[in-house]
C-alpha cells in the first residue's frame, strides 16, 4: 500500500500546486495550466506505473502468468489516476444477448479480439479500467524503445506492428494467431488506427487488421464501445475536469467458419453496432459530453441513419 501512496502524492501534489496558481489566473489561462497539470501528471504515472509493471512482468513470467502482466499494471495506473486527478472510467457490460453471450460474460471469454474507439491518449487509461485478464494490446514498434513503458510493454506480450512495413507486419499477426491458440491469449486493437480528437460521438473508417486476426484465429469479437468524454479531456480546446466516464462492453461477434471473403462484412457489421452503441452512450443517455449529432452533410450513412433513429 506504501508504494501505491508514495506513486500518487507526487502528481496529487504537482495539480494541486498548478490548481492553486489557475486561481489566481483569468479563466481561459486557468484552463490550460489544469490541462497541462493533468497531463503532466498523467504522464509521471503512467511510466511509474511502467516500472512496477517492468518488475510485474519478470515475477509473473516466472510463475508462468506473463499473460496477466497488462493486467496488473492496468490496474495500478486505473486506481493511482483516480486518486490523484478524479478521473476513471465506469465498465458495463450489456445484458443483450448475441449467440447466448451477453457483453458482461464477454469479458471473460479467452481468447477474443476486443477492438475499441481511440479519441485520445487517456484511452490508456480506459484501457486500465477495462483491461481483462489474459489480454495484451497492439502497439506501433517505435513504442517497443521508449523507456519504463517500452520496456514493460516488450516483457508483458505486446503485439508491435511496424506500419511501414505490410511483410512485416503480416508476419506479426501470423504469430499473434499462434500466440492466441496456444496460451489462449487475447489481444486489444484500435481499429481506427490512430486517435480520432472528437468532440462529438463518431468513428474514423476501421483498418481491417483487426478482423483479419480474428477471422485467421477464428475467434470471436468483442466491440468496446467509449462514450465521447470532450466534456471530461479535450486536447484541442485545453480542458480537462474531473469525472467518470462509461464503457460498454458488447456481445461477441462470432468469426467461426468465416474467411477473407468475408471480412468487409465483418467490418461494417462491427462498425455499426459500435456507432449505434457510440450514440447511445454519448448523446441518447446523456453519458460522456451529451453532443448533438453531427449535422454535416458529409457523415456517414450509418451516423445518418442513427440521426433518424434518435
Amino acid at each position: 500500500m506504501h508504494w501505491l501512496l508514495w506513486l500518487t502524492a507526487t502528481p496529487t501534489a504537482l495539480i494541486m500546486f498548478l490548481r492553486i496558481i489557475a486561481l489566481v489566473l483569468p479563466k481561459g489561462p486557468a484552463q490550460v495550466v489544469s490541462y497541462y497539470a493533468f497531463s503532466i501528471a498523467s504522464v509521471i504515472l503512467l511510466l511509474s506505473c511502467s516500472l512496477y509493471g517492468v518488475f510485474a512482468s519478470i515475477v509473473l513470467r516466472c510463475l508462468a502468468h506473463g499473460g496477466m502482466s497488462q493486467w496488473t499494471t492496468g490496474r495500478a495506473y486505473k486506481w493511482t489516476m483516480w486518486l490523484a486527478t478524479g478521473v476513471t472510467f465506469r465498465i458495463t457490460g450489456s445484458m443483450k444477448r448475441e449467440g447466448g453471450v451477453s457483453g458482461e460474460e464477454a469479458l471473460g471469454m479467452r481468447p477474443v479480439v476486443f477492438v475499441g474507439n481511440h479519441q485520445t491518449e487517456l484511452d490508456v487509461l480506459m484501457l486500465g479500467c477495462m483491461f481483462p485478464k489474459w489480454c495484451s494490446v497492439t502497439a506501433k514498434k517505435s513504442l517497443k524503445w521508449t523507456p519504463f513503458l517500452g520496456w514493460f510493454m516488450a516483457l508483458s506480450k505486446t503485439v508491435f506492428i511496424d506500419r511501414a512495413n505490410r511483410t512485416q507486419a503480416r508476419t506479426t499477426f501470423d504469430n499473434a494467431v499462434v500466440t492466441m491458440r496456444k496460451e489462449r491469449q487475447s489481444v486489444f486493437i484500435f481499429p481506427e488506427g490512430t486517435r480520432s480528437y472528437a468532440s462529438e460521438p463518431m468513428l474514423l473508417p476501421f483498418k481491417k487488421g483487426a478482423f483479419h486476426l480474428a477471422i485467421d484465429a477464428q475467434v470471436p469479437i468483442v466491440p468496446v464501445v467509449c462514450a465521447n468524454y470532450s466534456n471530461v479531456f479535450d486536447t484541442k480546446k485545453k480542458r480537462v475536469a474531473p469525472g467518470i466516464v462509461d464503457v460498454s462492453v458488447l456481445p461477441p461477434i462470432p468469426t467461426k467458419g468465416l474467411g477473407k471473403e468475408d471480412v468487409d462484412d465483418l467490418v461494417e457489421k462491427t462498425r455499426k453496432v459500435m456507432l449505434d452503441e457510440l450514440i447511445r452512450l454519448s448523446h441518447v443517455t446523456g453519458q460522456g459530453n451529451g453532443a448533438p449529432l453531427p449535422a454535416a452533410p458529409g457523415v456517414d450513412a450509418g451516423t445518418r441513419e442513427l440521426r433518424k433513429r434518435y
